[in-house]
């Protein structure tokens, strides 16, 4: 006959257990995700159309976005619910893509797929792939904390610039308010990288 309290102790690991599992899963789905999204991108490229990276999905990969100081490259999906982003960056829907007028705008969680933005820098090269096979280049201009609703970004601003937007502050286990955001300029093709 178990006791009681072993009971509530087993009972407690179990649950314990359960929860680091999950926080695993949640990980790991976004590492596998990554490579069934590379190879739908690479299927987008050769193709010229969106390709669903599993036959159930609701989103299709539009770019491949790169940092190279920080080691981030990522395959951007289509939209920015909050099952697209389980898998990975997502293009807010109504920001132009990049390279085009206005302000291209990628919204990842921080802490899966934009956790590297915790060290970007002022002066970073960030290059985005698009599905069309177009590539353009970025350079970062700064980095803002700003609330979710007061962001002050424009999709059809002059100029073209990327913008990529996480939840801050780094590390939080919990919601909230507020979002890094990191400005990045376009870089005309043929200029000094």
């Amino acid at each position: 006959m178990i006791r009681p309290r072993r009971l509530i102790g087993l009972a407690l690991a179990a649950l314990g257990l359960l929860l680091v599992a999950q926080g695993g899963w949640v990980h790991a789905k976004a590492a596998l995700a990554q490579v069934l999204l590379e190879r739908a991108f690479a299927r987008s490229l050769e193709t010229g159309h969106p390709e669903r990276p599993w036959p159930w999905a609701d989103t299709w990969p539009e770019a491949r976005i790169e940092i190279p100081r920080l080691g981030l490259s990522q395959i951007v999906l289509a939209g920015d619910s909050g099952q697209a982003l389980a898998f990975g960056p997502g293009h807010v829907p109504g920001t132009p893509e990049p390279g085009a007028p206005g302000a291209a705008v990628y919204a990842a969680h921080r802490d899966t797929h934009f956790r590297a933005l915790e060290g970007v820098a002022a002066g970073d090269l960030i290059r985005v792939v698009r599905r069309d096979g177009q590539a353009h280049a970025f350079r970062v201009s700064g980095t803002e904390v700003v609330r979710w609703d007061a962001s002050g970004i424009e999709p059809g601003q002059p100029g073209r610039e990327l913008v990529l937007a996480t939840c801050w502050p780094f590390g939080a286990v919990t919601p909230g308010p507020l979002r890094f955001i990191v400005h990045a300029e376009f870089l005309e093709p043929g200029s000094a990288l």
